[in-house]
């Protein structure tokens, strides 16, 4: 069974900075692609960033260089380090995780295994 909790959201104001962080058990964080899935009132949801097993990352064009995605392995933890938020990322902030050591993609869709979500506020 796969358990992916996060924590880390809250309320912040334009320019703030959160970490968002995912815990989950050894085997997931060494041979799933996890990422963080996002969707804001009224709106799909859509991939924020995500890292395969091999440590490689994708991040989406809208957040580069603001986020950073990161995993320990030792702590069994997946990170989002945010900086300079914006009000548009404003949303509920879910990890995800689908099996496949070289698997990665953006595409909520092809993510079959899911956290309960922490919510992000972002206020101007």
């Amino acid at each position: 069974q796969v358990q992916l909790v996060e924590s880390g959201g809250g309320s912040v104001q334009a320019g703030g900075s959160l970490r968002l962080s995912c815990a989950t058990s050894g085997h997931i964080i060494r041979d799933y692609c996890m990422g963080w899935i996002r969707q804001a009132p009224g709106k799909t949801r859509e991939g924020v960033a995500v890292i395969n097993s091999f440590g490689g990352a994708t991040i989406k064009d809208s957040v580069k260089g603001r986020f950073t995605i990161s995993k320990d392995s030792a702590k069994n933890t997946l990170y989002l380090q945010m900086d300079n938020l914006k009000p548009e990322d404003t949303a509920m902030y879910y990890c995800a995780a689908r099996g496949g050591l070289a698997f990665m993609s953006l595409l909520p869709a092809l993510y079959n295994y899911w956290g309960q979500g922490t919510q992000v506020t972002v206020s101007s």
